[in-house]
């Protein structure tokens, strides 16, 4: 739970309106649901949110959600919902690396706006290992 601040990712189409401050929320609901907002700015300094849900998929401790930023009506369609998969995580909470199957996408997310070096060269040497290619990934802006 919480805000994640995105430290580099995949260029993706979905954001590429984002110029800065890219960053996600993360809050449990009354009902027991998660709620999800990504949100950025734009060029121009204007804030753009997607709010979405997210599901874990398999048991407590399983790494793997399902997020959907698509109307809610549209839920019952398998299509929506997007794979989020966390491959490597902070003993401390401090950062985290998300992916899914397909490898189409990867962002490095941080607690803080900006990561020390050192801990960013460390998981580009752990995402080299598990056969990410690491040059594909793009610095996000504070």
């Amino acid at each position: 739970m919480g805000t994640w601040h995105e430290i580099a990712k995949y260029p993706n189409w979905f954001q590429k309106s984002c110029a800065s401050s890219t960053q996600a929320t993360y809050a449990l609901q009354a009902n027991g649901q998660l709620q999800v907002l990504n949100r950025c700015k734009t060029d121009t300094g204007e804030w753009r949110e997607a709010l979405g849900a997210a599901r874990q998929i398999g048991g407590a401790a399983s790494p793997q959600l399902k997020v959907r930023f698509a109307p809610e009506w549209l839920s019952f369609i398998p299509l929506v919902w997007g794979d989020y998969w966390i491959i490597e995580l902070d003993p401390d909470y401090q950062w985290v690396v998300v992916s899914e199957p397909q490898r189409e996408y990867l962002w490095i997310l941080s607690r803080a706006p900006q990561m020390p070096a050192s801990t960013y060269q460390a998981l580009l040497g752990k995402l080299d290992k598990l056969g990410f290619d690491t040059q594909r990934l793009q610095a996000s802006k504070p």
